[in-house]
């Protein structure tokens, strides 16, 4: 998809500019591939994940899920493509959670992280 980054970001900006609606749009999409995990709490899934980059809600994708979910990561590109989102590559070097080696490679199904 985008050469070299292993991530792609759904921003909440349509292509004509106008920020996506409703506000919490991100968490909204993160939040249908959550689980509880064994302490009770919710998690996202390691696949999936708000952020805000440059005043920007945005939606950072794992594409190691379309191997582990193709439904889940062709309902996302589709939600991208059907509300007109902007996508971009995501980063090249790993987030500053997975660089501390605080947080395991995921494997397997998407799970709390």
């Amino acid at each position: 998809m985008f050469e070299g980054s292993p991530e792609v970001v759904i921003q909440g900006v349509t292509e004509t500019g106008h920020p996506f609606r409703p506000s919490d749009w991100a968490e909204r999409l993160c939040g249908m591939m959550s689980v509880f995990g064994q302490d009770r709490h919710l998690s996202y899934s390691p696949y999936l994940k708000p952020i805000m980059a440059g005043g920007i809600r945005c939606v950072v994708v794992d594409l190691r899920l379309e191997g582990i979910d193709p439904d889940a990561f062709r309902f996302l590109l589709g939600f991208a493509r059907d509300n007109e989102l902007k996508l971009r590559p995501g980063r090249k070097d790993k987030r500053p959670e997975e660089a501390a080696g605080g947080a395991a490679a995921p494997s397997g199904a998407p799970a709390a992280g």
